[in-house]
């Protein structure tokens, strides 16, 4: 490893992507990049634009695509699917596109219309065959992906108050989680009859939820556990083992529940945070920083406690939107920034001691 044993962990700049004409608002890494390909990565922003960026074989990074003249406002999201075939767009216009790569291009295949204004998300079912969006109208949809480029919504998931700001489908589980700016986490699941419910509710007053409007969720690898980020300024570690795709039979169903709040750690509203494969936790913030976490190996009395790896101050020049692990690299780490820039980290060192 990088620094010989025991040497402190450094998150190293490697890499600044610059194109972007307006702030980058997210990025999302290709999770099937084909054989022999390296790592590609999407990036879009409020200058209207997907740029796709790929690593050349002498290890410099470039834009070989920028996907434009479809969406009229800014592209507040974008989302592989599985197969890392298509990539769906979501838009200030109030419509999510999807492209296709056919192998020189990208073309636009599909459009989606029907929620009232700004779409805030978009996220792709583990298995491909559903896709889900939120927006600043109060509503998450689920599309179910038909023959031929065709887009069904088969359900509105209504039960927020207020914008939902990011949705994001279990990694394993037909559950989609969405977060607000009614401070609430809501589980959503399929009944069984091709009904979509919402199964449970978190929030501060019955699950030490989060106080003030939840950004982002990402879930770790095996999916037992989600990470939640808030303009709280906490990240907040939950245990999501209870399958909440069964229906529930009888009392005392199971539920997920909150393990742990990492608070102190940022002092500007907390906008991302992003699990590794190797379990490390990323978080990106408005006090320009980034912050790495990860388990500690204790005896687990109190249940499972998180520590700071390291702090990255200054990491961009302006508010930070979104961070990444590169699925391929479970090491290296992409950020996107109101300045407009992406960059790319890679963690070195000994991480867990």
């Amino acid at each position: 490893m990088d620094g010989g044993a025991g040497a402190a962990a450094e998150l190293r700049e490697a890499h600044r992507l610059a194109g972007h004409a307006d702030r980058v608002w997210a990025l999302a890494w290709n999770p099937a990049p084909g054989s022999g390909a390296g790592p590609i990565l999407a990036s879009c922003g409020g200058d209207k634009t997907v740029r796709i960026w790929k690593r050349a074989p002498d290890g410099a990074w470039h834009c070989s695509d920028v996907l434009e003249d479809t969406h009229n406002r800014t592209v507040r999201s974008c989302a592989w699917s599985p197969d890392g075939k298509l990539l769906a767009t979501a838009s200030f216009d109030a419509t999510t596109a999807v492209w296709e790569y056919n192998g020189g291009d990208f073309e636009c295949v599909a459009t989606l219309e029907g929620h009232e204004n700004e779409v805030k998300s978009v996220s792709w079912s583990p298995s491909g065959s559903l896709l889900a969006t939120c927006s600043r109208d109060k509503t998450a949809w689920i599309w179910e992906v038909q023959p031929g480029n065709e887009y069904e919504c088969v359900s509105v998931l209504q039960g927020h108050t207020q914008d939902v700001k990011m949705v994001q489908w279990h990694p394993h589980l037909d559950i989609l989680v969405s977060v607000s700016y009614d401070n609430s986490i809501r589980v959503w699941a399929d009944d069984g009859d091709d009904e979509w419910n919402c199964v449970q509710t978190l929030t501060e007053a019955n699950n030490c939820g989060h106080s003030s409007t939840v950004w982002s969720v990402s879930f770790n690898h095996k999916g037992d556990r989600m990470v939640t980020c808030s303009d709280d300024r906490t990240l907040k570690i939950w245990d999501t083992s209870a399958d909440l795709s069964q229906p529930k039979t009888g009392e005392g169903h199971e539920s997920w529940r909150h393990l742990s709040t990492l608070t102190g750690y940022h002092d500007r509203t907390i906008f991302s945070a992003h699990w590794s494969s190797e379990d490390i936790i990323a978080s990106g913030a408005g006090d320009d920083a980034i912050c790495l976490f990860a388990e500690e190996n204790s005896s687990m009395v109190e249940g499972p406690s998180y520590k700071l790896i390291l702090k990255k101050e200054k990491a961009h020049d302006m508010d930070i939107n979104c961070v990444r692990w590169c699925p391929q690299d479970p090491r290296l780490l992409a950020s996107a920034s109101d300045d407009g820039t992406v960059k790319l980290w890679e963690l070195r060192g000994s991480v867990l001691d």
